[in-house]
């Protein structure tokens, strides 16, 4: 019986389970949401939600821990500058799972899991038309170089004389 067993093992060693979770945290914490299975999202939750607390503590021995769990320092970075303040008012509850339908592949449940105050930037073409430059244009093929007779004009030979 799984009694008062809080952790969800996703059938992998504790060392796997662990990277693969500090890993899906990175990546929430980069792109500010990410497609993963609806069982690794259950799991990722309370640890992303932990990462939250220890951003919203903003002491160094919190960055620290938090370093020491992501191992990214740009990570660390984003979650203290960015991720944290956005949930400064909000006392939990930081992260939100969609589901979003089965895996073409083997039918697994997928789900999304973003955070609920931090808006995610779209990248800026879609909001602004580029104007492309225009494409550079090609050079003939080269022919063949034919031997061309040099014949003087009459004017220059009777400059010469």
């Amino acid at each position: 019986m799984r009694h008062r067993r809080k952790t969800t093992k996703l059938q992998r060693p504790s060392a796997h389970r662990k990277a693969l979770l500090s890993n899906l945290t990175c990546s929430l914490i980069e792109h500010g949401s990410i497609r993963t299975t609806l069982a690794k999202a259950k799991a990722l939750r309370p640890v992303a939600e932990k990462m939250v607390t220890l951003g919203k503590t903003g002491s160094i021995h919190a960055r620290r821990r938090a370093s020491a769990f992501l191992g990214k320092k740009t990570a660390v970075k984003k979650l203290f500058e960015e991720v944290a303040p956005a949930s400064a008012s909000r006392q939990g509850g930081y992260t939100r799972i969609t589901r979003i339908g089965q895996r073409q592949s083997d039918a697994a449940p997928m789900a999304l899991i973003s955070w609920v105050d931090m808006v995610i930037a779209k990248a800026p073409e879609s909001t602004q038309t580029v104007e492309k430059e225009p494409a550079p244009e090609k050079k003939p093929a080269a022919k063949k170089k034919t031997a061309k007779k040099k014949t003087a004009a009459p004017e220059e030979e009777a400059s010469e004389s």
